[in-house]
């Protein structure tokens, strides 16, 4: 994966016809492919069909899967809704930034995953990338620090994303709705921890329950998340 050829050189127009394709086209078809079927789905051949071109012309266009991956993720980095410019108030942007990243990442529910295959930035991740250093600026982290500190959020939000889907798909695989699930859950601890031999977990269950709604319990940890990567400025 060269970088520099992927993203800083435009598409070289080719002599005769204009092309039938391009790689914005191609890429909304894999976009769109992997959002429908899963990120598995998404081959070459897949694509080529989906947008009536032949297997092999593809590769005029896109020379690799893995580039084509490349592309995908820029894309969708493309939906983040933010304000031209941070607030100033460092935690309500880190907040804002990190609802934007689950919304998109449950819009596309294979990115979460393709995050940790990404090999380079594109323009659109780029441009959320300076907006969320922009974002840690008033905390004072050296900006190695503040690097870090946004590959550390990215990273809980697509775990905690990834997370959510898998108990989404295996509550619709059971039959039984998130409610039943949670309530099955809360008789079996609570017969477990009357035995005694789980005091902190009895302690724990004794303790007025949170808002379980997925919103709340992904801003209950977000913000432990934000408290822990600052506790030390």
């Amino acid at each position: 994966m060269d970088p520099e050829q992927l993203w800083s050189r435009a598409e070289r127009p080719r002599r005769g016809r204009p092309p039938a394709h391009s790689r914005a086209e191609i890429t909304d078809a894999a976009v769109a492919l992997a959002d429908a079927e899963g990120l598995g789905a998404v081959t070459m051949r897949a694509v080529a069909a989906r947008i009536g071109a032949g297997t092999m012309s593809l590769y005029s266009y896109v020379p690799n899967k893995e580039t084509l991956l490349e592309l995908m993720i820029d894309q969708v980095s493309g939906g983040h809704r933010l304000p031209a410019e941070p607030s100033g108030d460092w935690r309500a942007d880190l907040r804002q930034f990190a609802h934007e990243q689950r919304a998109i990442m449950r819009r596309h529910p294979w990115l979460s995953a393709a995050l940790s295959a990404r090999q380079t930035f594109g323009p659109n991740a780029l441009a959320a990338l300076e907006y969320a250093l922009a974002a840690l600026a008033p905390i004072g982290l050296e900006a190695s620090a503040r690097l870090e500190t946004f590959s550390l959020l990215t990273g809980f939000v697509a775990s905690h994303v990834s997370y959510e889907l898998a108990q989404e798909r295996a509550v619709e695989a059971g039959g039984r709705s998130s409610g039943e699930l949670l309530d099955a859950q809360d008789r079996y601890l609570r017969s477990i921890a009357a035995e005694g031999r789980y005091p902190h977990l009895a302690q724990a269950l004794a303790v007025p329950s949170h808002d379980s709604a997925p919103d709340a319990v992904f801003d209950r940890l977000l913000g432990r998340m934000l408290n822990g990567l600052t506790a030390a400025v």
